[in-house]
């Protein structure tokens, strides 16, 4: 496990410094000794995983994949907004490069023919598959998952994924309502199955299927649980029994909090369940009961994606593919769970900002499993047994540069600038301090004691830049000569708020 420092992802500097440092050890190497590529994105998904310290969370998949690999104690989301954010991670640029900040424009016509990440390795001989939500439909990846140009076959997203905001979750009226919490039988929802568990079997075809491909694949995997609604198998609820459930150590509104730092969850609101509580706007609050249902039901999320993750690691081993591919798994942005008085992404607080990062590389994060051995049988987190696993990686870890440098170092994370709000001047200042955090319940971080707030998108600086000398991909060429990296910004720019959700300051 790295010591805490700055958060950024890393993504396309690790894969493509690892496929550079394996391409030019064994030069006239064959494309099929090229390690293949698993890369796991969820949505909404903070650091709440027992991996991360978290004793509540059962996640014995994802746990016992960090055991295996590096793990990133402090990454953050470029932006705490779904399109954005996967724009940016898949493009490596800033919002500011991308000018995407919400979900209305498609960047290669609005601000760059900028490559990605599956392009980049489409076009050095991989077959790249994307299956469920790893671009964010719709306009801003022109309605086509940024196909041709990302991926070698269509994108796949699971049939069932229409039924997410629709009346499906059975009340305690005993009618269909379309819900915020909304465990299901999944034998009685429609199609008899839920998107993500779609994702995973056809995520697991189409690894069989490459197995015997002579070509090394790049395979993106995208899952929707934890985001809301809630739905999910009704099982995972008694993984989490209502006495066992805290509040957030947090949950009140900070005082003197701009208005613009703040975002009153309008999303949750529409949803039948919470209608119901009739709630002011904009601050709430919500029922202390009801908001330990909110807690469960999120929790209960990531315990069914942590079964879904573990099936498809556990198909990569029994395809023995473990020993041959890469596995990141990352998630686009956190998700506030009361602290601050939140319930909702879009803001900079580091709970919605903050994300799990982990990569697995076969012989360098841990040794190469032995012929018959598995690296990730899969974990029934109903195993009593079942405990959380400390990350296998601790220290330094030595990667060769995409520039093909001689001197391979240890990879370095270090802390960044960080946005903090000037009460007194009621003005933005961008602080360039690094003030000493400490670790709270559920993973939250208090900066000086200041809330992290939002810029508007018309005032907001941009981020500082990673200095990674002979890094950085070309702006705008079709074929880029390295892999784009990631670039730090802590001063994420949110989305405008809807004329719907504006309201005057506490």
């Amino acid at each position: 496990m790295l010591p805490p420092g700055g958060g950024l992802l890393w993504l396309g500097l690790v894969l493509g410094s690892v496929c550079a440092s394996v391409g030019s050890a064994a030069p006239g190497n064959s494309a099929t000794d090229a390690l293949n590529v698993l890369l796991i994105i969820v949505d909404d998904l903070r650091p709440s995983l027992g991996c991360y310290g978290d004793k509540l969370i059962r996640s014995p998949n994802m746990d016992q994949l960090a055991s295996h690999s590096l793990l990133f104690q402090n990454a953050f989301a470029q932006q705490a907004v779904c399109a954005p954010s996967r724009v940016s991670l898949l493009t490596g640029r800033r919002p500011d490069t991308t000018r995407l900040y919400d979900f209305n424009s498609y960047w290669r016509a609005h601000s760059g023919n900028f490559s990605t990440i599956p392009q980049y390795f489409k076009e050095n001989g991989y077959v790249t598959m994307s299956v469920g939500k790893v671009f964010h439909p719709g306009v801003s990846s022109n309605h086509s998952d940024d196909s041709p140009y990302s991926w070698s076959v269509p994108p796949y997203h699971p049939s069932s994924e229409k039924y997410e905001n629709t009346k499906t979750c059975r009340g305690p009226d005993g009618e269909l309502h379309a819900n915020l919490l909304c465990p299901v039988d999944v034998a009685h929802v429609p199609e008899g199955t839920l998107p993500d568990k779609q994702s995973t079997e056809q995520a697991i075809r189409l690894l069989g299927k490459m197995k015997t491909s002579a070509s090394p694949f790049f395979l993106a995997v995208g899952y929707h649980k934890p985001h809301i609604p809630f739905r999910y198998p009704k099982e995972f609820q008694k993984l989490y029994p209502l006495e066992n459930i805290t509040l957030a150590p947090d949950p009140q509104v900070p005082a003197g909090l701009p208005p613009v730092a703040y975002n009153p969850w309008m999303d949750i609101r529409r949803r039948e369940d919470v209608q119901a509580l009739n709630l002011s706007v904009p601050y709430g609050p919500i029922p202390a009961d009801f908001q330990r249902k909110i807690r469960q039901s999120y929790f209960a999320c990531v315990s069914y994606l942590d079964t879904q993750v573990g099936h498809l690691l556990s198909a990569l081993d029994d395809l023995q593919l473990a020993s041959s591919t890469i596995v990141a798994l990352t998630s686009d942005h956190g998700w506030a769970l009361g602290e601050h008085g939140e319930w909702a992404k879009y803001s900079n607080f580091d709970v919605t900002t903050r994300v799990p990062l982990v990569f697995y590389v076969p012989g360098r994060t841990a040794p190469l499993p032995a012929a018959g051995d598995k690296l990730f049988p899969y974990l029934d987190p109903f195993d009593s047994i079942s405990e959380s696993v400390e990350p296998g990686v601790k220290g330094k870890f030595t990667l060769t540069s995409v520039s093909q440098s001689s001197q391979a170092g240890p990879l370095q994370v270090a802390s960044g600038p960080w946005l903090s709000w000037s009460l007194s001047s009621k003005k933005l200042q961008f602080e360039k301090t690094l003030p000493e955090t400490s670790a709270g319940q559920d993973g939250h971080r208090c900066h000086g004691g200041r809330p992290v707030g939002s810029l508007p998108a018309s005032r907001g600086p941009r981020g500082t830049a990673l200095s990674l000398p002979h890094a950085r991909g070309t702006c705008r060429a079709a074929r880029p000569s390295s892999l784009p990296h990631p670039l730090v910004s802590r001063g994420a720019v949110p989305r405008r708020p809807e004329p719907s959700e504006a309201f005057s300051g506490p």
